[in-house]
């Protein structure tokens, strides 16, 4: 590898503009315009066909885009059809605007302009490109035939907008913008916005693409302040980013460029677009969500739109894509299971502040589940996250020293299996650890009467035969461990005795969890049954059973 051969390839403005770094936050979210549907953006391998296009068209619309990118109609058969397509059958809404590209070349602009017929809302984006790099080794031509280019371009638009009696607005980009020298970028900008003499009533849109990425977020930034303080008719002007991610950081840039003065942002969902893609919308409009701003477009059931998304372009998006991927809000680490139970414990109402451990939004918000989404239970796992999926699926709450004994169950299933753990094998799991362990012994029969307390008699059934107990103990549960102790000649002390409803209905069932210490150590055993009395002496059952398979002298 030789990283000598590369070079800055980026140009600092004549002058240090640094007051986007002194904002902490972007309070207003920009015009959004979609550029999912221009097929050379798109670089799909399959590029969609016209009844794809028009599906999307339509999520896009539902979505709350209300500017959306159309195609380069000069380019392609198809992309012209498309938009001959949606105007002929109404389907713009009128609140939409749609756009298209087009080069500034008179025939390209020409047949751009005949694609157009019949549409109402339109914005025309002519570009041309100006780095250094397309200068001298494209065009290969000097500063001032550069400029001429846009400038002539600008002067067609007006000129074939009037002849048709249209209101088009339009739209300008010196193309490679990031590598262009930004002095030279502005007297550009500011000939093409002398040919358009933009008003209050029919604002220009100045875009400012990083058409390659390549630079550190904050050049970007400087660029586009730079511009926005010293081009003209800056009050009657709509400054637009259309940031690729070469470099990994358009989403940064993008939102340094906000700070920076931008107004608008061009991008796609999920970052789609040719080479590395284009600027995430998704994550920057959910980003702005999670800061309390609206970004007023409506990605609250985001399974839905990934969904759309996937069939429609055949892309898919990664497990871990900021607020779409499936394990997005995953957490299977036992720490952060535990500090997440508790934040949403803590909740009163899913109006309240969102201030939850590990979770820079409520999932709720974008059409995931708490239960399946959030706390995932694999081999890193620990007794928060173990106890918070059983409580949350099964209605069962241990005690806290009995989570941490199914926390090292759960690991040790799936460290064995090398799998994730669903709810419905966590919860057996619990059945098979602490409610049915009846490998030793069981109780058959069990009747009370009130006689120095409360007596019981107990039938136990182990090694094949089946043995009446009776014992007094001053409750029930005390009265047939009492028995039990009995029956094996063993001692051990109750710890931990808790019980619930399982259900708020009429029928619930009660659970009890109960715990027998002997020696160091404590075992523990869960019942469920309609009767709670029923309910706690099974919990015993089973506790004692555990105490004596890890104990099989005592027996």
């Amino acid at each position: 590898m030789n990283c000598k051969k590369y070079r800055t390839q980026y140009f600092m403005p004549p002058e240090r503009c640094m007051d986007w770094a002194k904002k902490d936050k972007i309070t207003a979210p920009p015009v959004w315009c979609s550029v999912d549907l221009r097929d050379g953006n798109q670089s799909l391998i399959e590029p969609m066909d016209e009844r794809t296009k028009i599906e999307f068209f339509k999520l896009l619309v539902e979505l709350g885009f209300k500017e959306i990118e159309v195609g380069f109609p000069a380019a392609s058969e198809t992309e012209y059809s498309f938009l001959r397509a949606i105007i002929e059958q109404q389907l713009i809404p009128d609140d939409v605007t749609i756009q298209v590209l087009t080069q500034a070349r008179e025939h390209i602009i020409k047949k751009t302009f005949a694609s157009l017929d019949g549409a109402k809302n339109v914005i025309v984006h002519v570009y041309n490109s100006t780095s250094v790099a397309q200068r001298e080794q494209v065009f290969k031509k000097n500063r001032e035939d550069i400029k001429k280019i846009a400038v002539d371009g600008a002067a067609l638009l007006s000129e074939l907008t009037l002849k048709s009696g249209a209101d088009y607005r339009f739209e300008y980009s010196p193309e490679s913008f990031t590598g262009t020298e930004p002095e030279y970028a502005l007297e550009v900008i500011n000939a093409v916005l002398d040919v358009w003499k933009p008003t209050p009533q029919k604002k220009a849109i100045v875009n400012l693409p990083a058409t390659v990425e390549n630079a550190i977020p904050h050049v970007y930034a400087q660029q586009v302040e730079f511009i926005s303080k010293h081009m003209n008719y800056r009050e009657n002007s709509v400054i637009s980013l259309h940031p690729h991610n070469d470099r990994g950081c358009a989403v940064a840039a993008a939102e340094m460029g906000l700070l920076a003065g931008a107004d608008r942002i061009e991008g796609t969902l999920f970052g789609n677009g040719e080479r590395t893609g284009n600027v995430d919308i998704v994550t920057l409009a959910m980003n702005m969500y999670s800061q309390g701003v609206d970004p007023k477009l409506n990605f609250s059931d985001m399974p839905y739109v990934v969904g759309a998304y996937k069939k429609l372009t055949g892309m898919s998006i990664s497990p871990r894509q900021p607020y779409a991927g499936e394990l997005v809000f995953a957490a299977f680490s036992g720490s952060h299971q535990d500090a997440i139970a508790k934040g949403m414990a803590l909740r009163t109402s899913d109006d309240a502040e969102w201030t939850v451990p590990y979770l820079p939004i409520d999932p709720k918000d974008v059409g995931r589940e708490y239960d399946s989404d959030v706390i995932r239970i694999n081999s890193q796992s620990g007794k928060g996250g173990v106890g918070y999926v059983l409580k949350q699926n099964f209605g069962v709450d241990m005690p806290r020293r009995m989570k941490e004994v199914m926390g090292y169950k759960a690991k040790a299933v799936s460290d064995r299996l090398h799998k994730e753990l669903k709810p419905d094998e966590l919860y057996k799991i619990f059945e098979e650890e602490f409610v049915r362990p009846r490998t030793v012994f069981d109780v058959t029969e069990c009747h009370f009467r009130q006689v120095n307390g409360i007596e019981a008699t107990v039938t136990i059934f182990s090694d094949g035969k089946e043995r009446v107990v009776k014992c007094n103990g001053n409750g029930r549960l005390d009265a047939v461990s009492n028995a039990i102790k009995k029956y094996f000649d063993l001692s051990y002390t109750l710890t931990g005795y808790e019980q619930h409803a399982l259900t708020d209905t009429s029928r619930a069932k009660a659970i009890s969890y109960i715990g027998v210490e002997y020696g160091d150590s404590a075992y523990w055993g869960a019942g469920v049954d309609d009767d709670i009395i029923k309910s706690s002496y099974k919990a015993l059952i089973s506790a004692v059973n555990n105490l004596l398979k890890a104990n099989p002298q005592s027996k």
